[in-house]
C-alpha cells in the first residue's frame, strides 16, 4: 500500500495539472474577442450619363436690336419690321402673304421660334426655309385656328405639299402663344409646334437657302403677329 500511494499523488497531481492547464486554454479562449468590422469608407460609383452634345447654334436672334438685318418695310396695309423687342407682321389686306428673311444661307437646319397672334382674324403664322428669291422656297405653317400645313411656292406658284389641311388641338387657337419649331434636312421638311410632330413630308426641288418668318391672312384682314426668340441650329 506504501507503493500506491506515491504512485496515486503522482497521478493526482498530473490529473489536477492537464484539468488546469484545459480550464486556461477554455479560458483564453473564452476571453478571445473578434474585433468588430469597420464601416466601409467607400463611397459607391454613380453612373455616369453622358449628356447629348449641345445642338450647334447657326443663327439666333430676339429682335432687341433692330439693327440686326431683317427687313423693315411698312405701307398703308402692311408691316414686317421690329416692334418692343419682337417682330412685327401684320397683314392689312385680305388673302396675302407677308414675310421677311435675316438674308443668310443655310443647307440643313432646325429653325424655332414663338409666336403670339394678337388679333381677331384668322390667318397663318409660319416658318421658311430653304428661301432661293421671292418664288422659290418652302414654308411650314399653321393657323390661329388650329389647322396646320407645309408649302411649297416654285416659281411664283403656291404648291400646299400636305394632304387638306388638318387641324389639331395641339396648336393653340385664338389670341395665343405658339412655339413652332420647322426642321429642314436632306429632302425632309418637319413641323412641329408646342413640342410636338405635327407632320412630315419629302421634297427635293430646293437644298439650301435663306430662312425666315412669314404671315397670311384670308377673307379677313388684319392679321397681327409677333415673333421671339428665333433659332436656327445645326441638326
Amino acid at each position: 500500500m506504501k507503493a500506491l500511494r506515491p504512485l496515486l499523488f503522482v497521478l493526482l497531481i498530473f490529473s489536477l495539472a492537464t484539468l488546469a492547464c484545459s480550464t486556461f486554454s477554455n479560458f483564453t479562449k473564452a476571453t478571445e474577442t473578434t474585433e468588430p468590422s469597420k464601416p466601409s469608407t467607400e463611397v459607391p460609383t454613380e453612373a455616369v450619363t453622358e449628356k447629348p452634345p449641345k445642338a450647334k447654334i447657326l443663327f439666333e436672334d430676339d429682335f432687341s436690336d433692330s439693327g440686326s438685318g431683317w427687313d423693315q418695310w411698312t405701307d398703308d396695309t402692311s408691316t414686317t419690321d421690329y416692334l418692343n423687342g419682337t417682330y412685327q407682321i401684320f397683314v392689312g389686306e385680305a388673302n396675302w402673304w407677308n414675310w421677311t428673311n435675316p438674308y443668310l444661307d443655310f443647307t440643313d437646319v432646325i429653325v424655332e421660334v414663338d409666336v403670339e397672334n394678337v388679333a381677331s382674324p384668322i390667318g397663318d403664322a409660319g416658318i421658311i426655309c430653304r428661301y432661293q428669291d421671292a418664288e422659290n422656297f418652302y414654308f411650314l405653317s399653321i393657323t390661329t385656328d388650329g389647322y396646320y400645313a407645309i408649302s411649297k411656292i416654285k416659281d411664283g406658284e403656291e404648291f400646299q405639299l400636305t394632304d387638306d389641311y388638318p387641324t389639331t388641338a395641339i396648336i393653340n387657337t385664338g389670341k395665343s402663344f405658339n412655339h413652332l419649331r420647322a426642321e429642314c434636312i436632306g429632302s425632309n421638311l418637319t413641323l412641329f409646334a408646342n413640342g410636338t410632330e405635327l407632320v412630315s413630308i419629302s421634297d427635293a426641288d430646293f437644298s439650301s437657302g435663306d430662312v425666315g418668318l412669314i404671315g397670311g391672312s384670308y377673307e379677313d384682314a388684319g392679321v397681327d403677329l409677333r415673333f421671339d426668340n428665333f433659332v436656327v441650329t445645326k441638326p
